[in-house]
């Protein structure tokens, strides 16, 4: 299978998407995730 990935950054508090650059500045409140989709 074929798969696709991408990043995201999320607060770790309230759950929201933020920007990459925003979550690796703020390492103790942010997380930046690593999303797999796969191709269809």
């Amino acid at each position: 299978m074929n798969y696709y990935t991408f990043k995201v950054g999320r607060d770790a508090k309230t759950g929201q998407f933020i920007p990459v650059e925003v979550a690796e500045r703020r390492k103790s409140t942010a997380i930046v995730e690593t999303i797999k989709v796969e191709k269809k």
